[in-house]
């Protein structure tokens, strides 16, 4: 016999998590498989979900043969090509899926590999544009004089200089400073020898 996860999100009220329960329960049933049911109630952006969490955790331990959500907004709305990823990990464990609703959404059914397809074109356009932003991000901070990273600290590297000489701790010299130990280290290393240390 099948055995089933159902899963089921709700983001309100909780007699929208029982009505789809028991309309994914009855489907199971028809088709003559097992269920275990995962719930949580909680928005679809992202996956940081107890029982969605839980069921990928089964999922890899074999625990079923198949994941049936209500809709693909339902199990996911983190977009195209985490869904797609989601969607992915689930079928490396040897775990099939489908949507109740939208029965085109079926890896075990005949429009599988199309579906997949399409998806995967959704989530190479969103790769193309998270990378296009990623771009156009790092032209801004150039051309406003920013290369990347924390911005630098400005601070007076001859105080940190002086404030050693004098025989300051780095930990002194950091804490009068506000500055990280290793950002005035760095400074004094690299400030040209004072007069008179040299000779």
């Amino acid at each position: 016999m099948l055995k089933a996860a159902i899963y089921i999100r709700v983001s309100t009220a909780k007699q929208e998590g029982e009505n789809q329960a028991t309309v994914l329960r009855e489907y199971a049933a028809r088709e003559g498989w097992s269920v275990v049911e995962y719930e949580d109630q909680a928005s679809g952006k992202t996956s940081d979900r107890e029982a969605f969490n839980r069921l990928f955790e089964d999922a890899r331990l074999k625990k079923f043969d198949l994941v049936l959500f209500w809709a693909l907004d339902r199990f996911s709305r983190e977009g195209a090509l985490k869904t797609l990823e989601l969607l992915q990990e689930l079928s490396k464990a040897g775990v099939a899926w489908k949507s109740y609703s939208e029965q085109y959404l079926d890896s075990l059914g005949p429009f599988a590999e199309a579906v997949i397809a399409i998806l995967a074109a959704i989530a190479k356009q969103e790769r193309i544009r998270i990378s296009e932003r990623t771009l156009a991000g790092l032209a801004r901070a150039n051309a406003e004089g920013r290369h990347g990273g924390r911005p630098a600290r400005i601070f007076d590297r001859e105080k940190v200089v002086a404030l050693r000489e004098q025989g300051k701790s780095w930990n002194q010299i950091s804490a009068e400073m506000g500055i990280a130990k290793a950002t005035a280290m760095k400074a004094f290393k690299l400030a040209p020898p004072s007069p008179t240390a040299v000779g």
